[in-house]
């Protein structure tokens, strides 16, 4: 069997998906009565470097965390973190990349 050589999730995902949705698998809710609950909080971001493996690892995780306790039935919340600065650091990094020539659409 050849590996292809990048994922494409449509075909594993349209099998699967009907089936994550009737189990509740996405639906977040509050549930007072359950004991069993599972939270990541994170601090709010900033602009310290470039972005690198690191960061898609560590959002990988607590992502299959979050995923792997709610399928199990525990009430999850996995909560980003908010900054007011977000956006004077926004404008901040917009003007390095148009004094590079980049948008941050492109």
């Amino acid at each position: 069997m050849e590996l292809a050589k990048s994922f494409e999730p449509a075909a594993i995902e349209s099998h699967w998906y009907p089936e994550w949705e009737s189990r509740g698998y996405f639906a977040a809710g509050l549930d007072t009565d359950k004991s069993d609950a599972f939270c990541i909080l994170l601090p709010p971001p900033n602009v310290t470097g470039t972005l690198h493996m690191g960061h898609g690892f560590n959002q990988t995780i607590m992502d299959a965390l979050t995923r792997y306790h709610r399928m199990a039935g525990a009430n999850t919340l996995w909560q980003p973190g908010t900054d007011h600065a977000g956006i004077a650091t926004q404008i901040v990094v917009e003007r390095q990349l148009d004094a590079q020539g980049v948008s941050r659409h492109d």
